[in-house]
């Protein structure tokens, strides 16, 4: 058995905060990179050169990439050879967020209810995803999530019948709804199967994988790359002006589901698509 002390868990959560919220993954700058040079449209050129610039001075002066720092999405995998200690393993997370809003000046963005809206001043609480797995290690994933993106994105409760064309038409009619609001270009997160809520934590998860890892085989491959080059005929480009380039990807995660059934949750994330993992 391994012991963790829940200061160590907010240290980790409370760097990851500043570092997504300063600094491109690695997976995004070389995709980012390579759109860029993909890109038929002149403007659509020029967006993605500035968008270029703005991650450079937000990484050379630490400032945040964009002005809506998000909310915090917590995945947290707990191996079940390991110990948490000292207090609550959720108080130690949103801690970490506290910590690393209030620290790293990173907007507070969080109300404490959805109709009466104050603000908590902290960007707390988080919003966290546990798992138990096994061995003696504990993998975090912070992902602050944007909501101009966030508000495009959509749940489908398909007929079995509907089949792989209704899920086709499920992805570009979220893209298609979402044009230039969803701050293009974007990644797309799917999740097919499970339940209502299984689906939508799926197309959560799907926007943190890192895009340099061998992707899923089969029909999911085949229909990632589908989307994507069907997504980009579209035509609503960066920034939504035109162009070829409006989604750099398209991840997809499934799951069994019940015979009378067939749940797709589309979530989107604009060209920043914040995710930092660590393992400790």
């Amino acid at each position: 058995m391994r012991t963790i002390e829940t200061n160590e868990i907010t240290r980790h959560i409370k760097e990851m905060c500043i570092e997504a919220n300063h600094y491109l993954s690695d997976d995004m700058q070389e995709i980012f990179k390579q759109s860029a040079q993909k890109e038929a449209s002149p403007l659509g050129r020029q967006i993605l050169q500035q968008l270029e610039e703005n991650l450079e001075i937000a990484a050379n002066e630490r400032i945040p990439i964009c002005q809506d720092t998000g909310m915090a999405v917590i995945f947290i995998k707990v191996g079940q050879e390991v110990h948490i200690q000292g207090g609550s393993l959720a108080e130690a997370i949103h801690q970490g967020v506290r910590e690393g809003y209030t620290e790293g000046y990173l907007r507070k963005s969080v109300v404490k209810d959805p109709i009466y809206r104050e603000n908590t001043k902290d960007n707390t609480p988080a919003v966290i995803h546990y798992e138990i797995t096994e061995g003696d290690k504990v993998e975090i994933t912070v992902a602050p999530k944007g909501f101009g993106s966030e508000n495009m994105s959509r749940i489908f409760m398909l007929k079995p019948a509907d089949g792989i064309e209704g899920v086709k038409e499920a992805i570009l009619t979220t893209v298609r709804e979402a044009g230039p609001n969803a701050c293009p270009p974007m990644i797309v997160g799917v999740g097919i199967g499970g339940t209502f809520e299984k689906c939508a934590l799926m197309a959560k998860h799907a926007l943190t994988r890192n895009l340099k890892e061998e992707r899923a085989g089969g029909y999911v491959r085949e229909l990632e790359e589908e989307m994507l080059e069907t997504i980009n005929r579209l035509g609503i480009g960066p920034g939504g002006l035109g162009g070829v380039t409006t989604a750099m990807a398209v991840n997809i995660e499934t799951y069994p589901t019940h015979i009378a059934g067939l749940p797709v949750a589309v979530n989107i994330c604009c060209h920043v698509n914040r995710h930092v993992r660590r393992v400790i």
